[in-house]
């Protein structure tokens, strides 16, 4: 494995920082007191970023795409990460790459608008009482005729309220398997407007402000059998196949973010004096700040092995919840450790450390709970003999 970056990537990821840097961190505080991101900052910014090539980098050069390996993917994302989440999420953002998966005329109609920036996606999977247990959906679609009819409640639904469409998962029958009866998955395209379909607020939450989350509601919401994404009864083969490596995204923006506490606690700890020397030459800091460097190379090294192998078609579930898993738990112990080394500044607003750290709680929980990435690991482990 090289671990030299090519002039392509080297260029993408200067490129993508100055973008951060001076488009996304003025724009910070006012999303944090707010909680808001206005239209006008989404326009404006957005402009920027597809000027810059950084929207929509995630999708394939055949779909409009900047084409990116998973790694330069990564790196990217690494560098995106660093900012408020709200703004590079929406701001600059990404496409669900589970869309590729379409047909030609599904990609047509919901891919394309996502790349030109017309529009968002958003996927709804969880709910009030299937959060890890997916299989446990209650929500669900039944054909009728050339139609199917979608009734339930998805909660947690990231920026639903700006999306265009929705890829709402809905339990379509059971089937018999080795391991008792499995619900059977199918995944609908559902446009806002379809009668039937409402989009209500979600809950306030202490991490990622101006990120938003929706409640959907369907009531026998009618769609046509076009809008299924893949094939009937195989949601869950199509969101396997196509959104693996959104834990490898979130160990990335995760380690954006951490490296940015790291700096900040860095500097402090050179600067700022206390009974006449640097806090830094106190060894209950410089301790501090050598674990924290090295919990973060510890995950980049992984980050970076893990997506060298998904290239490469050998990466697996456990190696990237263990990514997932190592990445979630550095940044909290590293936000947490930088505020303690700045003292009672450390959680005034003036830095973005309070943010860090409550953003950073989120992490252990969406995308898989760190539970479920060691569940993953362990079953890894021993599966292979026969525990």
């Amino acid at each position: 494995m090289d671990f030299a970056l090519s002039d392509e990537q080297r260029m993408i990821v200067e490129t993508t920082r100055a973008f951060v840097e001076a488009e996304l961190y003025p724009r910070e505080a006012e999303v944090e007191r707010t909680g808001q991101l206005r239209r006008e900052v989404i326009e404006e910014v957005k402009a920027g970023a597809i000027e810059a090539g950084l929207y929509a980098a995630n999708i394939p050069e055949e779909h409009g795409g900047a084409g990116l390996d998973t790694l330069t993917w990564l790196l990217y994302e690494r560098e995106l990460g660093r900012a408020n989440y709200a703004l590079h999420w929406t701001c600059v953002a990404r496409p669900s790459n589970i869309l590729c998966a379409g047909t030609p005329e599904q990609r047509e109609r919901y891919l394309a608008p996502c790349v030109r920036g017309e529009t968002w996606d958003c996927l709804a999977m969880t709910e009030p009482d299937a959060g890890s247990d997916l299989r446990g959906m209650k929500a669900s679609a039944r054909p009728d005729g050339r139609d199917w009819i979608l009734n339930g409640t998805k909660h947690f639904i990231s920026h639903a309220d700006i999306a265009g469409f929705t890829i709402a998962f809905m339990a379509t029958g059971s089937e018999e398997t080795p391991r008792g009866p499995k619900k059977r998955i199918t995944a609908f395209f559902v446009d806002k407007g379809t009668p039937g379909f409402t989009v209500r607020e979600g809950y306030r939450n202490v991490s990622h402000r101006g990120y938003t989350n929706s409640i959907l509601e369907f009531d026998d919401c009618r769609v046509p059998s076009e809008n299924v994404l893949g094939e009937p009864h195989r949601g869950f083969e199509v969101a396997n196949s196509w959104l693996g490596a959104t834990r490898l995204q979130v160990a990335a923006t995760c380690l954006g973010r951490a490296e940015r506490a790291f700096g900040h606690a860095v500097d402090w700890a050179a600067s700022r004096r206390q009974f006449g020397a640097p806090i830094g030459r106190n060894q209950g800091v410089s301790f501090q700040l050598a674990d924290m460097a090295t919990e973060i190379k510890a995950s980049e090294l992984m980050l970076l092995e893990s997506a060298w192998k998904y290239d490469r078609g050998t990466a697996t579930d456990a190696d990237m919840a263990m990514v997932k898993l190592k990445a979630s738990e550095t940044l909290a112990f590293v936000a947490d450790a930088a505020i303690q080394i700045h003292g009672g500044m450390g959680l005034m607003e003036e830095l973005p450390l309070e943010r860090i750290w409550r953003d950073a709680r989120v992490e252990r929980i969406w995308e898989g709970t760190s539970e479920i990435q060691r569940h993953i690991i362990s079953r890894a482990l021993l599966r292979p003999l026969g525990a």
